[in-house]
């Protein structure tokens, strides 16, 4: 190849290719500076993003197993809070139910006792009733399977059991009809009350117990979606430090690369005092 020509001129050419390789360069980290990531889409590295992508999906799914986990939490905590009232309705029951088993009351005594025995005991069942939370009632009997909270991204589920607290119901045996008009009823009334009393703190206890492990299970979701979020940044995101120190380098050699170009086209002007 002539070593003057004006035809071809390689000094020409090899700075411009040096000068396209940093413009290239230069376009990459202004684009991992302006998005705050290395690996952005499927081009930059397609196995990365891959990656990413399949922990951004778990992530996303573990917001609706916090919601879940959350709902149902809310629910049993209503549950817990209407249960600790049938609760003490009952102590009020005892209490009556004691005192009318008192052969010296009087006929009118005993009445009164009566009148507000039926009256407390009606509000249990309106207690239960009410104990709802976004239509999830675990004390009516309404939920045998009991509710059942997401665990994981996978469908996997925690369940909290359902605790009857209706009226004749597997724990608070006292039945809807129940008075204490005579001492025998009261008498009668007061032990199926003691017994109903035990049942519901032992149905509280288990409430107790679920909500604590929706409680803990809901801390871990969040503690597991924040180290899968700081897992995708550590695969995708840029070192912006680094990013702009390299930014730096790369303006500094583009300037470069065009007073070279420069050079290099301008040279072959010197074949021109070769012919004066």
């Amino acid at each position: 190849m002539p070593l003057n020509s004006v035809n071809t001129n390689t000094g020409a050419m090899i700075a411009l290719q040096n000068l396209q390789s940093t413009n290239a360069e230069l376009g990459v980290v202004q684009s991992r500076i302006n998005t705050g990531k290395k690996v952005s889409n499927a081009k930059d590295n397609g196995a990365i993003w891959a990656i990413a992508q399949g922990q951004r999906s778990e992530i996303g799914a573990l917001n609706a197993v916090k919601d879940s986990l959350q709902r149902g939490q809310s629910a049993v905590d209503v549950g817990i809070a209407a249960g600790e009232s049938v609760s003490e309705l009952l102590i009020q029951l005892k209490e009556k139910a004691l005192a009318a088993s008192d052969t010296s009351l009087t006929t009118s005594a005993r009445s009164a006792l009566n009148e507000d025995f039926k009256s407390i005991r009606d509000q249990i069942t309106t207690v239960v009733s009410n104990a709802k939370f976004n239509g999830v009632n675990l004390l009516d009997n309404s939920m045998t399977a009991g509710f059942k909270a997401l665990s994981n991204a996978t469908g996997s589920t925690i369940t909290v059991q359902d605790e009857n607290l209706s009226l004749g119901g597997a724990n608070v045996t006292l039945s809807a009809t129940a008075t204490i008009g005579t001492s025998t009823l009261a008498a009668t009334a007061l032990g199926v009350i003691n017994t109903s009393i035990d049942n519901v703190s032992g149905a509280l206890a288990r409430l107790g117990t679920g909500s604590n492990s929706l409680s803990t299970h809901l801390k871990f979701v969040s503690k597991l979606q924040d180290s899968l979020e700081t897992g995708v940044g550590n695969l995708v995101d840029a070192d912006l430090a680094k990013e702009s120190a390299r930014l730096q380098a790369l303006q500094t050699k583009q300037q470069l690369g065009v007073q070279a170009l420069s050079i290099a086209n301008s040279s072959t002007s010197i074949l021109l005092g070769l012919f004066r």
